[in-house]
């Protein structure tokens, strides 16, 4: 084990209870076109492998590219719900490659944000995948927040965060020309990057490895196999874990590993595993700067984080397509891919109320999410928060844009659960399978690094 991480004890002693043939060749999709569903072209069939990745998202598919490097010789295949990859999480976030600044020193987010920048370019190089690596100013725009801001600095510092310096309102200017400030925080380390691109590379690694890739499969059960279709020599059943999907489709393994993103709590339960954390989504929504006034912003510009508040607040991020982003606001979601304000699931919103501590943070942060609430609703009171740092912006200048969900794991105690969560259990299915229930964030720009420790702990778990 780990022993650095947290990890959730559980009781797995039994589960509640042939996906299609028809792959195509392994090949590298055009840039942004979605990945084919497709096999890797070894000794599994279509419909027993020795390892199983739930999750198509960048945290699955680097878990199994990982995995698959490592053991060369195991089927291993991957289960995404959606036609395509990376659709998620992945394909709705800001891109940004984080220098691993904001993290408690010595905590696993720091080292695996630091160790996992790190990766993420020397990956994007060797593969040829565009990136930037624009900068990033955290900005000091009132006297209380320097403090803070200094504080930060030295945080960054322990981190082991690459070039970090503190510079004036001149050198601010030179940077970010529109951007006023009292003091900054200069990060060159930070950078953008397509990360459902990257992802989709992480998929093509996998595949060209020998992995299988099964999309349109959503799991429904996780359970032990009854009957005895197959044994090793040793007498025992080779895949004793059937995985079964809406459609009824199954298939067997040795053993699971799931990434599910904002269903890890659900596919936990699927296993009788621990039902907590419970994942609660927020909905980020971004404004953009309409192309006339993207001028106005070079690279990455942040406020101060307020250690009060969970999320880091509104900020300006530049795009690899040239466009640039604002936001995000961070609001209740009443979907779990709820990423219109009126997206609505009843069972989503139960489970929220129900099962969740969201009440407990409700009243822990009444005052930021009534703000969070009326900037969504109002472009004119974000855009009066993004003229604190470029004064120039005025309501004309921005559009509505996009939005992401986030997965946030919240405990019963109404607290954001901030560390990597583990989850496996005890009995037949409890000792063959791994749940990753929380990956937070930067869990994108981490995914190299988290996928080695994933392989890891796969490793000594299952003993491969």
């Amino acid at each position: 084990m780990v022993p650095a991480l947290r990890y959730l004890s559980g009781a797995c002693s039994r589960a509640r209870g042939g996906f299609p043939g028809g792959f195509s060749a392994a090949r590298r999709p055009a840039q942004g076109r979605p990945w084919p569903l497709c096999q890797g072209g070894r000794r599994a069939s279509t419909r027993s492998f020795d390892v199983v990745i739930i999750g198509g998202g960048i945290v699955g598919l680097a878990s199994a590219r990982a995995l698959i490097l490592r053991h060369p010789t195991l089927s291993i295949g991957v289960l995404e719900k959606e036609k395509h990859l990376a659709v998620h999480q992945t394909g709705h976030n800001s891109g940004v490659i984080h220098s691993g600044i904001y993290y408690k020193p010595e905590s696993l987010k720091a080292k695996l944000c630091v160790q996992g920048a790190a990766l993420i370019y020397e990956y994007c190089k060797q593969k040829g995948i565009s990136y930037k690596q624009c900068g990033k100013l955290i900005v000091a725009v009132e006297q209380e927040e320097i403090p803070r801001l200094q504080a930060l600095y030295e945080r960054g510092l322990q981190n082991g965060v690459q070039g970090l310096r503190l510079i004036q309102q001149e050198d601010i200017k030179k940077k970010e020309p529109y951007c006023r400030g009292l003091m900054a925080i200069d990060c060159p380390y930070t950078g953008i990057v397509d990360y459902r691109q990257v992802a989709l590379s992480f998929a093509q690694d996998f595949q060209e490895a020998g992995g299988f890739v099964l999309t349109n499969f959503e799991v429904k059960d996780i359970e032990m196999a009854k009957e005895i279709p197959s044994r090793s020599k040793d007498g025992k059943m080779k895949y004793p874990i059937i995985i079964r999907n809406t459609k009824g489709e199954e298939v067997q393994c040795q053993y699971v590993v799931t990434c599910a993103g904002l269903y890890s709590d659900r596919i936990s339960e699927l296993s009788g595993c621990n039902p907590d954390p419970q994942i609660v989504p927020f909905r980020g929504d971004y404004l953009l700067l309409k192309p006339e006034k993207c001028y106005l912003v070079k690279g990455n510009i942040y406020p101060v984080p307020d250690s009060r508040f969970p999320f880091l607040g509104v900020h300006f991020t530049p795009r690899m397509d040239g466009s640039i982003w604002l936001g995000p606001n961070a609001v209740l979601a009443f979907k779990r891919e709820g990423y219109k304000p009126f997206d609505f699931n009843a069972r989503d919103v139960m489970d929220i109320i129900i099962k969740s501590g969201l009440i407990k943070l409700v009243f822990q942060n009444f005052s930021y999410g009534v703000n969070e609430m009326y900037k969504a609703c109002f472009l004119s009171a974000t855009v009066k928060h993004l003229q604190k740092f470029i004064p120039e912006i005025t309501v004309s200048d921005i559009l509505r844009g996009p939005a992401g969900v986030r997965a946030q794991a919240l405990d019963r105690d109404g607290n954001l659960v901030e560390d990597f969560v583990f989850d496996g259990g005890v009995g037949d299915i409890g000792n063959r399978i791994l749940h990753v229930r929380n990956a937070p964030s930067p869990a994108a720009t981490s995914s190299l690094a988290i996928s080695g420790m994933i392989a890891d702990e796969v490793q000594q778990r299952f003993k491969l």
